[in-house]
Formats: C-alpha cells, sequence, structure tokens
C-alpha cells in the first residue's frame, strides 16, 4: 500500500484580478467617476471634480469619454 502525502502549508488566499468596474452602488449616474477612485484608490470628490473641470475646460469633451467609459465598462 502506498503512502499518502498532503499538503499540510497555510491555504492561500485567492488571488483576485484588480480590473476596473464601473461602481453602481456607490455612482450617482453610472458609477464611472466611482468606478475609477475605487481603481485608482483615491476619493470620489477628485475624481468627479477632474470630470467637471475637464468638461469645462474641454469644450464638453469629458462627457463623451463618460459616456463612452460607461456604456463599455462592465
Amino acid at each position: 500500500m502506498s503512502q499518502l502525502r498532503f499538503d499540510d502549508s497555510a491555504p492561500r488566499p485567492i488571488e483576485t484580478t484588480r480590473g476596473f468596474r464601473l461602481d453602481k452602488v456607490n455612482g450617482k449616474v453610472m458609477g464611472v467617476c466611482s468606478g475609477i477612485a475605487n481603481y485608482f484608490n483615491i476619493d470620489v470628490t477628485l475624481v468627479r471634480v477632474a470630470f467637471a473641470l475637464g468638461t469645462l475646460l474641454g469644450f464638453g469633451s469629458a462627457v463623451l469619454v463618460y459616456l463612452l467609459i460607461g456604456l463599455i465598462a462592465d
């Protein structure tokens, strides 16, 4: 009869991939800004202010970027 050996090491945690996801629970419109804030681990207010400034200074191009991210992601 052969002897069986089992691995006695501690179980390893499941590695999660850190991908971009929309945060629809904490989001205001589509969850894009809160998803970006979660991905980069920064405050969501900074991301929202950046999108607002980008919209005003970029003649509305940030709105198109926001919509594209919201429709393509997740």
